[in-house]
């Protein structure tokens, strides 16, 4: 008889790796060194210059929230466990972890557009992993049986938008890399638009 690992326990291992994720990269954000002899504007000053870090805090925070949002939807429906399955999520979690790695060469080198690439070819490769899990789960009926296939589609477009958002992105950043950075916000406008069709 196969040994299988529990769905639950797999689902808790992930919410233990995001939450890892996000406190990782937390304590990895550079603290301003403020001696006591400032004045109260240059204090300010300099907490200003580190706003750039916390703006890639930001953006990195709410990218790890949408891909634990999108893993429990697509969990949700998922109802059986399968080896190939635990290994596509433990892959997908693999690089979950170095979304703090990728945040922080964004946070010292974000000008190169290399660095950029980089740091959005993890959240694709992350993204693609999740859609594969999803697509395996409904190839082998592991998903739930009242599950309609309208449904079902929904959820792989809705898991298809980020990846394929975060790979444009790429290709955008060598043509201008600032608007490389705001063009991750069309993954809100796409889901939206994807939930009111499928409603």
């Amino acid at each position: 008889m196969e040994r299988q690992i529990r769905l639950e326990h797999v689902i808790s291992f992930a919410d233990a790796i995001f939450a890892f994720s996000i406190t990782f990269m937390a304590i990895s954000i550079h603290i301003p060194d403020l001696p006591g002899n400032l004045t109260q504007a240059q204090a300010i000053n300099k907490l200003l210059e580190s706003l750039p870090e916390f703006e890639v805090y930001v953006v990195s925070f709410f990218v790890i929230g949408v891909y634990w949002i999108a893993y429990h939807q697509i969990f949700n429906h998922i109802v059986g466990s399968h080896w190939i399955m635990t290994w596509l999520i433990l892959v997908f979690l693999f690089f979950i972890t170095l979304i703090p790695l990728a945040t922080n060469l964004q946070i010292g080198y974000g000008s190169y557009q290399i660095v950029f690439a980089i740091y959005a070819l993890v959240l694709t490769m992350a993204g693609s992993l999740l859609t594969i899990s999803w697509l395996h789960a409904t190839k082998n009926k592991l998903i739930d049986k009242n599950l309609t296939q309208l449904e079902a589609d929904n959820i792989l477009l809705e898991s298809i938008v980020p990846p394929i958002v975060f790979l444009l992105s790429i290709l955008v950043s060598f043509i201008n890399l600032q608007i490389a950075y705001y063009f991750w916000m069309l993954i809100i406008p796409a889901k939206i638009i994807l939930r009111k069709k499928y409603s």
